[in-house]
This record gives structure tokens, C-alpha cells and sequence, in this order.
């Protein structure tokens, strides 16, 4: 989990995986959709890959990268656990209101 945090904190990485997220691209295609350069590209592609965020297939003279999703699934179900703490103060403040509300009747 920290570790894909930690990929995603740098801009140029966040970007890749927002541009991945729409559809699988080339190196090419993320060059030129983002305007950095390509070793740039190829080296935030081979930490992504590394951290387990992406991988790529051969098409052609061409590597296709995509998001892998256990990653991304992790990350959701570890942002879900924080909805208690929501749902425990959204709560609080419904008690605090309805009380509230009677002091005024």
C-alpha cells in the first residue's frame, strides 16, 4: 500500500496513471499526450511497473502499457475502511442536530 502511494505522489507518475486509466497506450502515445520526454516516460513506466501499477505487452515494434487492477482495488478497499469514521460522525452530528432541534421546539 505504501508503495503505491508513494509511486503516485510524483506528478509525472499521477499523470501516467490518469492517461492509463482512459485506455492502454504506447510510450509514444504518453509522450505526446503529456509532452515529456520519452526516457522520462519510459523510466516513471519502469517504476510504475516495478510497484506493480502497470504492465505491457509487445505489439509490434510497440509496448502497450495498461494499469493492473489488484493495485487500484487495494487502494479502494483501504480508503472504504475510513467510511466508519464518516459514518460514526455523520451520526454524531444527526444526534447533535436533533437535539438542537428540540431545544429550539
Amino acid at each position: 500500500m505504501q508503495l503505491t502511494l508513494l509511486t503516485l505522489a510524483e506528478p509525472n507518475r499521477f499523470n501516467i496513471v490518469e492517461l492509463l486509466k482512459k485506455a492502454p497506450r504506447s510510450v509514444s502515445e504518453i509522450v505526446q499526450a503529456l509532452n515529456i520526454g520519452q526516457p522520462q516516460v519510459s523510466r516513471h513506466l519502469r517504476i510504475l511497473s516495478e510497484a506493480g501499477l502497470v504492465s505491457s505487452r509487445n505489439k509490434a515494434q510497440q509496448r502497450i502499457y495498461s494499469l493492473e487492477a489488484k493495485p487500484f482495488q487495494d487502494l479502494d478497499a483501504w480508503f472504504d475502511s475510513f467510511s466508519i469514521l464518516w459514518e460514526e460522525r455523520l451520526d454524531y452530528f444527526e444526534d447533535y442536530m436533533l437535539d438542537y432541534k428540540k431545544k429550539e421546539d
